[in-house]
């Protein structure tokens, strides 16, 4: 199967003959039994969901979000429609991050009719999510809570309520289709599968489960038409809520940072390591003054546990250590050499290592900034700094603002070879590439990246 990349906005994205399409796509939740009529519940849950309208006023602008044909006509601002559910009285909505992104004015209509003006108080483009606050006064909203994803099964019943294609408080129904997917979206791609029918303009809204709770943010489908076909994916309830209530309290997300570049265990190495099944995170790189390096964990360790969760996969790492609380020191099991070994790691925060490229904030002559990147070459220095082998090539990326579509596919210390299939050897000519791309309006490009041991191509929106 080809590589699968995923661009948010409502961008095709192929995977063999299909393509993932992510701006309009419902997830997953849970339920018991068949009930005789979902009437009830969809009575009860439409008016906490909402219509979103964001649009751009800038001259030239070109259409956000999901109805991107919906280009401004006799200078008409360009309009996108979503979906979202408010999840506090006093008028808080969450949604995905594209349903609003770049937009100038946002107007959110509830199921009665009636419109708000919203702002942003906050965003996270790694998993696509954001938070609105209504411009209600003393208006007291109707809401619903976030639930317990992890409770959810496959096979339960699932509600999804938005507004495809315009048409607010659409309410389909299904089932849990699968668990724990793995989109190629992000870090941290933890989707709940659904059929439940999505379309475009059901992105940012609620899945939810047989009593009334969000277990998911529908975000993605899966089509080779560009309707539904079955195949939605929806953010987890458990991860929504925890990245929600850090954009509340801190305005941005705070997550945990170790400083390893990781791979999953082969089913080879497994049997050569004793496991009896492939499980756990294989380290490939230990970056220099990180926590990992301070806790002397090496480069082929296998992650077991971390902070007492297991650990199947390098997405179980990813998830365990983003959601550890900055500056505390959390237990870690690791085999090495055929043993397991224990040791204490006091977790860093990885925003701040994602924009920390010097202390001075000056710029090196020969480093290049643009994109949300920071790059530079590969002078002794920086392979020191970021254990590089001496042969390497390309450019390096040394800083990443976490707020830029970069901060999706790509980290400090990643080698970037080719943009556009093209060798790239200096910083410069690589930033330079980026931004004609980026003037061009040519959508994502394809670049090839050298990450520890390994070399994998990804979709970069410049």
């Amino acid at each position: 199967m080809a590589r699968l990349g995923i661009v948010r906005g409502f961008l095709a994205c192929f995977v063999a003959s299909g393509s993932l399409l992510v701006a309009d796509m419902g997830a997953v939740a849970a339920g018991r039994g068949a009930p005789d009529s979902f009437a009830d519940l969809a009575e009860k849950l439409t008016p906490a969901v909402v219509n979103i309208s964001s649009a751009q006023r800038s001259a030239g602008g070109k259409a956000s979000g999901e109805l991107a044909p919906l280009q401004r006509k006799f200078n008409q601002p360009a309009v996108s429609l979503g979906s979202g559910f408010i999840v506090d009285a006093a008028g808080l909505v969450v949604t995905n991050n594209h349903v609003i992104d770049n937009a100038d004015d946002i107007t959110v209509t509830l199921h009665d009719g009636r419109e708000f003006a919203a702002t942003v108080r906050g965003r996270d483009r790694e998993t696509d999510l954001a938070v609105l606050q209504l411009d209600g006064g003393s208006t007291k909203f109707p809401f619903v809570s976030f639930g317990d994803s992890d409770a959810a099964r496959v096979g339960d019943w699932v509600i999804a309520i938005g507004n495809p294609f315009g048409l607010g408080g659409t309410v389909t129904v299904g089932i849990v289709s699968a668990r724990n997917r793995d989109i190629n979206s992000g870090q941290y791609d933890d989707f709940i599968q659904t059929d439940a029918a999505i379309n475009r303009g059901n992105s940012g809204g609620p899945l939810f489960d047989m009593s009334g709770k969000v277990v998911g943010v529908n975000t993605a489908i899966y089509s080779q038409t560009g309707g539904s076909v079955g195949v939605g994916f929806a953010v987890p309830a458990d991860l929504a809520d925890t990245v929600i209530s850090q954009l509340l309290e801190h305005g941005e997300t705070r997550r945990g940072w170790l400083g390893v570049s990781i791979d999953d265990v082969s089913a080879e190495l497994a049997a050569t390591l004793g496991l009896r099944s492939p499980k756990g995170a294989l380290v490939t790189v230990v970056r220099p003054n990180s926590p990992a390096s301070d806790a002397g964990l090496e480069p082929n360790d296998v992650i077991l546990l971390f902070n007492r969760r297991d650990i199947g996969s390098v997405r179980d790492l990813t998830r365990a250590v983003a959601d550890t609380q900055i500056g505390t020191t959390v237990p870690v099991e690791v085999l090495r050499d055929g043993r397991r070994i224990k040791v204490s790691v006091r977790v860093d925060r990885r925003e701040t290592r994602m924009l920390a490229s010097n202390s001075t904030g000056v710029l090196p002559a020969s480093a290049a900034k643009g994109s949300g990147l920071t790059l530079q070459e590969a002078t002794d220095d920086i392979r020191q700094a970021f254990g590089l082998p001496a042969t390497v090539q390309g450019v390096v990326v040394t800083a990443v603002d976490p707020d830029s579509a970069a901060a999706i596919v790509l980290q400090p210390g990643d080698i970037i070879l080719e943009i556009g299939w093209e060798r790239v050897t200096r910083p410069s000519s690589a930033v330079d590439k980026l931004g004609k791309l980026r003037n061009l309006n040519s959508g994502p490009v394809q670049i090839y990246v050298q990450r520890g041991d390994l070399l994998f191509y990804e979709s970069l929106r410049p």
